[in-house]
């Protein structure tokens, strides 16, 4: 019998954050056991903020298991704010709040096995907010063409330094084979396989489709003369992206950190590259500043932050950026193609149109000139994707948007 690999972590800990310096990080092999998986992050909005726990997981597993059943509360001189469990392992304040400068807040975990989990005392950071959010068109020195989201922020008195940025992305999706009819099956025995066109009941040419960042972008002033951002990269998009093709919006949020939160970050971007705790599988373990009140030894992976928040939105159009050339592809190739109705006899089954209609995998694009026979059929279709904008995205229109 085979024997698996023993999977293995890394314990790292974050040791002295002097100011004038990068500190090397010691890390340690383990085997692989479950931690509580941390997630946890409150700014100056006025909102009910989120906390999200899991445990850690293997790199083969599929994926993270929600911590249920946990008591959260964050306490502060202002304030105690309760969260309660609103999806399995996402727990959200029960009422709004904002986070306000020269308060300690502290993170306080129980989980339904009765351990018992705390942060490190954490004030909010020193405000400072986007100047300009803007996107430009960009051709690298090894003419690479696409569209670059930069930032400009500024705090004059020095005292930010530390930034890390999410960015949410929103864009307009039009069909490019969309009908203004639908072919459905009829009767889907032989020998009918009959099919008739009927109107569409909802929009699916224009949609709207909106992503998260999945990634950790992370900038800092420190050798700088001042505490400066200028033409800060944020979002890369090639030319040849879809979500460029039309319409696009994406709005930036900076968050102003403390230096042991963005060593934190750093580290976790250094062994991840990627920009979320509690959606990943963990390449190690990440000493932040909670640790277990149960049990010293063990170990906690998430870090408990109180930050600053400045947010800007901003569109644009392909052409706008872009007037030459082609528009980027659609997100399928949206080959066309005639499958056979039926059969015909010896087979005495219908064709594979009479299939994929059922199966709801293509969409009627036109009517096909030639004959029909045993090897083409009499219409013209292709995959759904590409007659149906919602297999993709949302025929709502978002609120924030703009034409």
């Amino acid at each position: 019998m085979k024997r698996k690999p023993t999977l293995r972590i890394l314990a790292i800990a974050f040791l002295g954050f002097a100011l004038s310096c990068t500190e090397e990080i010691s890390f340690e092999t383990e085997d692989l056991e479950s931690a509580l998986v941390i997630e946890a992050i409150i700014t100056d909005e006025d909102k009910q903020h989120e906390i999200l726990l899991s445990r850690t997981y293997a790199f083969d597993a599929d994926g993270p298991t929600p911590e249920q059943g946990a008591t959260v509360l964050i306490e502060s001189s202002a304030g105690d704010f309760v969260f309660e469990e609103v999806e399995n392992g996402r727990y959200v304040s029960q009422s709004s709040f904002s986070a306000v400068p020269n308060v300690d807040y502290r993170l306080r975990i129980r989980t339904n096995d009765g351990r018992e989990y705390s942060s490190s005392p954490t004030q909010l950071t020193k405000e400072t907010d986007i100047d300009r959010l803007y996107a430009e068109r960009v051709i690298d020195d090894i003419g690479n063409d696409g569209v670059s989201i930069f930032v400009d922020s500024f705090d004059p008195e020095g005292e930010s330094q530390f930034y890390r940025f999410t960015y949410v992305e929103t864009f307009k999706i039009i069909a490019p084979l969309w009908r203004l009819e639908d072919l459905v099956v009829v009767d889907p025995e032989w020998p009918e396989c009959s099919v008739q066109f009927v109107n569409k009941k909802q929009e699916e040419r224009v949609c709207y489709r909106t992503e998260d960042s999945d990634e950790i972008v992370l900038g800092n002033t420190t050798s700088l003369n001042e505490d400066r951002l200028e033409r800060f990269l944020v979002r890369r998009i090639p030319r040849s992206d879809y979500r460029i093709t039309h319409r696009y919006s994406v709005e930036v949020k900076q968050f102003v950190q403390s230096r042991e939160a963005h060593t934190y970050y750093a580290t976790l971007q250094e062994f991840s590259g990627q920009g979320s705790i509690f959606s990943q599988s963990q390449p190690g373990f990440f000493d932040g500043n909670i640790i277990s009140e149960t049990n010293n030894e063990e170990k906690v992976v998430g870090f408990f932050e109180v930050s600053h928040v400045a947010t800007q939105r901003i569109f644009f159009n392909f052409r706008d950026l872009i007037p030459d050339g082609p528009l980027p592809p659609y997100v399928s190739g949206c080959t066309e193609f005639a499958p056979p109705r039926d059969l015909g006899h010896p087979t005495d089954r219908c064709g594979s149109l009479i299939v994929a209609l059922l199966n709801d995998e293509v969409k009627y694009t036109r009517d096909n000139p030639l004959p029909e026979t045993t090897m083409m059929g009499p219409y013209f279709v292709a995959a759904a994707v590409c007659g149906d904008c919602t297999r993709i995205g949302s025929n709502v229109i978002p609120e924030f948007w703009e034409e």
